[in-house]
This record gives C-alpha cells, sequence and structure tokens, in this order.
C-alpha cells in the first residue's frame, strides 16, 4: 500500500489524495491509508445487497436483484466463487467476490495463465462513489490475492464503463482483449505479481 506522507512535507500536495464524505453521522476521509476488510458473505446479507444492487449506479451494469441475488446465494457455499462483503471502518460499504475461472467448466477466461483469480465488484454506498475508494480497494485485495499466491489477477468491465476502467487502471490493471463474457461485451483487463511480466497487448 502507499505510504504515508514523510514528515515536513508540503500538505498541500496531499489534498488530492483524499475528499470529505459523510458516512452516517460519522465524517470519514478516503485517504490513501484506509485499510478495507474482506468478509465472506452470509444469508443475512443477501437483503442488504439487494437494496444496493437496486441503487442507479449499480443496477446500470449488473443484472437484475433477484437474478444476482439467486446467484450469490448459490456461490455462498461454491468452491469456485468466494462472495465478500468489503467494510470500512467496520461499515459494509460493498460486494465483491473472487472466482478461479479454471474450475469452471466452459469459463471464458480459462486461457489465462492457470492460478489466475477474476474479481468483480460494486460500491454499494452511492455516496461513497466517485471518492477513490474504488481503486484503493482493488488494489489491497490484488495485493492479499498476490500474497496468496496468484500470478495474475483479471476484471471484466463493460466497455462503456468508464468510471470503472479508469479506477482499475489507477490501481494497476492494464486492457489485454475485448471477450464475450455471460454478461455480454467485456473489456478483459489484467494486472500480475511479477513486474516486468510480458506485456499481452493493449486496447485503447
Amino acid at each position: 500500500m502507499p505510504a504515508e506522507p514523510a514528515a515536513g512535507h508540503d500538505p498541500e500536495k496531499w489534498k488530492p489524495v483524499f475528499a470529505s464524505l459523510t458516512f452516517g453521522s460519522q465524517e470519514i476521509m478516503a485517504k490513501r491509508e484506509n485499510r478495507y476488510d474482506f468478509r465472506p458473505v452470509t444469508e443475512a446479507d443477501l437483503p442488504m445487497i439487494a437494496a444496493w444492487l437496486a441503487e442507479p449506479h449499480v443496477a446500470e451494469w449488473w443484472d437484475d436483484p433477484e437474478t444476482e441475488i439467486a446467484q450469490i446465494r448459490e456461490h455462498i457455499d461454491s468452491i469456485s466463487v468466494e462472495p465478500l462483503i468489503i467494510e470500512l471502518d467496520g461499515e459494509p460499504i460493498g460486494y465483491m467476490q473472487s472466482y478461479d475461472p479454471h474450475l469452471e467448466d466452459g469459463h471464458p477466461y480459462s486461457d489465462q495463465p492457470f492460478g489466475t483469480l477474476g474479481i468483480d465488484l460494486s460500491i454499494g454506498r452511492p455516496e461513497l462513489v466517485g471518492r477513490g475508494h474504488g481503486s484503493a480497494i482493488v488494489r489491497q485485495f490484488v495485493e492479499q490475492l498476490f500474497e496468496e499466491g496468484a500470478p495474475r489477477v483479471i476484471i471484466d468491465p463493460d466497455p462503456s464503463n468508464g468510471r470503472a476502467i479508469r479506477a482499475y487502471q489507477k490501481a494497476g490493471f492494464r486492457a489485454i482483449d475485448r471477450r464475450q463474457s455471460e454478461y455480454g461485451d467485456a473489456l478483459l483487463m489484467a494486472i500480475d505479481a511479477e513486474e516486468g511480466d510480458a506485456q499481452e497487448g493493449n486496447i485503447e
């Protein structure tokens, strides 16, 4: 994770790093040093996730809540998909899932290097969107996956979802291909654990 500024540095240069936001009655600063927690989804979380899925900023890119909740419920006991709640300061703020494309027959990303893991996420609380949390969450989670031995992490936003693509680029992902996922056209993006890995192309 990025280090905090050294003592004596001009604080003005760090102003763009954080933004003030209200989270309930508590004032939170979306700083780079924020640490997020990722816990397994339980049945009790499903109504909260359904409410997030109904938010306009989420509904634009995800399937209808009923369909998504049915899939997430199945994933709770799955070996190929791990559904997670993203927490900030102990408060749930979004949904994430990681998956192994090699554990699903016919998965469109099974051609990726063995051990590759894919992720999907959405910040559920609308007041936290556009505050820098997306790229920070992805950076932290990807770092954890690399520490656990994943050689590559992939993510596949809709090509028209510019906000998500920019967030993933800030987190270090690069576009490597255009694919067809179960949800339609997708921009396949990847980040490798080892620096200097061969580049697999760049989609503008």
